[in-house]
């Protein structure tokens, strides 16, 4: 039997009422055109606390806040759903027992066929872990965007993926200088260097950050301004769950301190090897000068003694004459090199500097030739200075030798000197001049910065091979340094050079013992029977034919022993003469242990090292000092010296 139509219409709204009422994610009800509660699902009576008994015939109000109530946002709900056929909103709603939670809520009109308003379908979904894990999510990223923002010692932001600034924290303001409205929208390459961005540094960060997902650096960047500074950067690709490129994040820190740290630790370890080698160096120079000296001692000897026992001889004299220039040549080399390594002994006295430079300028004029004047110029009541006069004479034509050489088409030289306190040396005496500063200025083409830096090096030159040792310079360091002041030089290319030498003025004690350039008087005395000791079998022989061919009976020791044991057997000695640098018992212990059995016995060193043990010793022992190599003039003077002082006290 058929089943009429009516049938099917009531059981399909008895499903549709079973379906609606089993669905418990939705709260899904009716409400009438005054926005009464007709119906109610289990879905609504779970979200929202009440049984269908205490609901239906409520008015739908009571859902909402009291906020929401007094802003009759119900009515309002209700009047939109009716004119515009749908309201759609999420928003905070009451359950029955006063608790709040987060509601998407879509109410749609219900009409007749006539179009009627007969009433609203309300379907409520309760979305508050949603709401919640939002809040939390945009609560995390408040805070990360604060924390970014309030960072100041890195420059954090990001670029989008042509790399234009999207966001800007207060580290970037403080380091880069930009305000956000100046750089947000600009491209990130405005830090580059020109360089740089002419190479395409900055595509090629971008490019590897999006292919590799970092690009680290340190390098240069530019602020506002036009300052650069040295920066650590890290860029990181930024992308989405499918991996499409959203931007990238730009960290960027200044470490310019650090950098400059690093280099001044750089330098100060560069500084401190290259004083190590240069120590080393020195320590070898001496050595090897002190051994060149002796050998120079026994060539000059012998050939000056040949010279003088040699009728002259046009093929022979003259050659002679060369020989001996070359070694005395050589002589000068040697003293470069101790002076250089701070074994030239010095006999420091008052120098009268206007004197000194004035004794020495017709030399001046002729050893630098007719392109070049000089011109000297010194103040009133000079302080003298306490140094050794011949030093400063070869550290000041060195001096003039190397402007010279720095004017090849002619210039000015000029010297110098005016009193100065340098605190900085050593504590200046109130109302006097501790120092005196010397100085040789040229007109000539100047030194790079780098060459000024390396000048004072030992053996290095700017000069053609063999036009030049690279001791000049270091000698007269060393000289500056010995006497207690310093030595420097101040130069741009162009602009000259300007060598300066500050040397300590002489006290009252120092200015009693003023140089002097009256030669020494030599009675030329003869007979006497000395003694001479020297390790060296070379010089030995050479001191020992330079005294018999003045006259003199010479015993010859080879070590400070055999001299000792000569002294011991031989009471005839008037004098003995000994090297200073021996193995195993240096001249001046020799000559201590012989004064303690002959005291008053005249004693002379003969010496061109200066080691600082031995020299305080034989200063203590008041032994008078004949610096290697020497002439036979000069040793005859200096026997003339210990045997006039032979009465006098130390």
């Amino acid at each position: 039997m058929a089943k009429a139509a009516g049938d099917d219409t009531v059981h399909d709204e008895d499903r549709y009422r079973l379906l609606v009422n089993a669905i418990t994610d939705y709260a899904i009800y009716m409400l009438d055109p005054e926005g009464r509660v007709v119906s109610w699902n289990a879905g609504a009576e779970r979200f929202k606390g009440y049984t269908p008994a205490e609901i239906v015939g409520q008015h739908f109000s009571r859902f909402y806040t009291a906020e929401d109530q007094a802003a009759d946002a119900p009515a309002r709900a209700l009047a939109q759903a009716a004119t515009e056929g749908r309201f759609e909103m999420e928003g905070w709603r009451v359950r029955k027992d006063g608790g709040r939670f987060w509601a998407h809520v879509v109410i749609d009109p219900i009409r007749s066929p006539e179009g009627e308003l007969i009433g609203f379908a309300k379907i409520t979904r309760d979305l508050t872990e949603r709401k919640l894990a939002a809040e939390a999510l945009r609560k995390s990223e408040e805070e990360f965007r604060l924390l970014v923002e309030g960072v100041v010692d890195y420059a954090i932001y990001m670029l989008d993926p042509e790399g234009r600034v999207t966001t800007w924290n207060l580290g970037a303001q403080r380091i880069k200088g930009y305000r956000p409205e100046e750089i947000i929208g600009g491209h990130f390459s405005t830090f580059y260097t020109e360089a740089d961005r002419a190479a395409g540094a900055p595509a090629l960060a971008l490019a590897i950050a999006a292919r590799e997902g970092r690009f680290e650096t340190e390098a240069l960047r530019v602020r506002k301004g036009g300052a650069s500074f040295h920066a650590h950067v890290v860029i990181d690709a930024i992308r989405n769950d499918d991996g499409a490129l959203l931007g990238f994040a730009k960290v960027t820190r200044d470490v310019t301190e650090r950098v400059v740290a690093r280099q001044a630790l750089e330098e100060a370890r560069e500084a401190l090897f290259q004083s190590q080698k240069i120590e080393a160096i020195g320590q070898l120079t001496g050595g090897i000068a002190h051994d060149f000296n002796n050998l120079l001692m026994a060539v000059l000897g012998s050939l000056e003694l040949v010279r003088k026992r040699l009728d002259y001889d046009p093929r022979i004299t003259p050659l002679i004459d060369n020989a001996i220039q070359g070694a005395e040549r050589g002589a000068v080399l040697t003293q470069r090199m101790l002076s250089f390594a701070r074994k030239q002994e010095l006999t420091f006295v008052a120098v009268d500097v206007p004197m000194l430079v004035r004794g020495m300028s017709e030399f001046i004029e002729r050893t630098i030739g007719p392109n070049v004047e000089v011109s000297l110029r010194f103040p009133t009541g000079l302080p003298r200075v306490h140094t050794d006069p011949y030093q400063l004479e070869a550290a000041l034509l060195n001096l003039v030798v190397n402007a010279r050489d720095a004017m090849p088409r002619g210039g000015t030289i000029t010297i110098t000197a005016e009193p100065e306190t340098r605190a900085d040396f050593a504590a200046a005496v109130p109302g006097e001049a501790a120092f005196v500063r010397i100085s040789v200025q040229d007109t000539g083409e100047g030194m790079d910065e780098e060459t000024l830096k390396r000048a004072t090096e030992p053996f290095f030159t700017t000069k053609g091979a063999g036009k030049g040792t690279g001791l000049g310079l270091s000698m007269v360091h060393g000289l500056a340094e010995q006497s207690g002041g310093r030595f420097g030089l101040i130069s741009r290319e162009g602009e000259g050079v300007t060598a300066h030498i500050w040397l300590p003025a002489a006290g009252a004690e120092a200015a009693a013992n003023v140089a002097s350039d009256a030669p020494a008087r030599t009675p030329g005395r003869r007979g006497l029977r000395i003694l001479v000791v020297d390790d060296d079998r070379l010089v030995l022989t050479n001191t020992v034919a330079m005294l018999e061919d003045l006259g003199h009976s010479v015993i010859a020791a080879e070590s400070a022993k055999e001299g000792l044991e000569a002294a011991r057997r031989d009471l005839d000695i008037d004098l003995v003469i000994t090297d200073e640098v021996m193995p195993k018992m240096s001249g001046s212990q020799m000559a201590g242990r012989i004064l303690e059995s002959r005291p008053g016995l005249p004693i002379g060193m003969v010496t061109g090292y200066a080691d600082l043990a031995d020299q305080g010793r034989r200063l203590s022992l008041g032994l008078p000092r004949l610096g290697k190599p020497f002439t036979q003039e000069a040793l005859a003077s200096f026997v003339d010296q210990l045997m006039l002082a032979e009465a006098e006290p130390a």
